[in-house]
């Protein structure tokens, strides 16, 4: 029978995934999940912040926010199908559409220059 020594502490669920990441790479990666939203919707924000939202605030402030968007755009894109068997739902699709690209691209911008940024028409989920 094996048992844990003492000098093995027990594994902290809570503990962050590494250490803490260069401003350079926070950077990278906030500038990464924002172009990722553009191909793959809610996807890169939320594997972004899952594991890196203890890496650093900068990229955890940046995927929390991408996180926030890409959801809320989840919901209109829903409302979108939802509505398509009249036009309104097809305009509502190409509007969505047309802003997730265009904030996503100022978002990555932002994110490269190493500033803040808050997506407009975004409801915060996560906080």
């Amino acid at each position: 029978m094996e048992t844990m020594s003492e000098s093995t502490p027990p594994h902290d669920p809570s503990a962050p995934l590494g250490p803490p990441l260069a401003m350079r790479d926070q950077k990278m990666w906030a500038t990464l999940v924002h172009i990722g939203g553009i191909f793959l919707a809610f996807l890169p924000s939320l594997v972004g912040y899952l594991t890196l939202k203890d890496r650093g605030r900068f990229v955890r402030d940046h995927t929390i926010s991408a996180l926030n968007f890409q959801l809320t755009f989840l919901i209109v894109s829903a409302i979108g199908w939802i509505t398509s068997l009249i036009a309104v739902g097809v305009v509502i699709l190409a509007v969505a559409g047309v802003l997730i690209i265009i904030f996503s691209i100022f978002a990555a911008l932002a994110a490269n220059r190493g500033e803040q940024y808050t997506y407009p028409l975004s409801y915060r989920f996560i906080k």
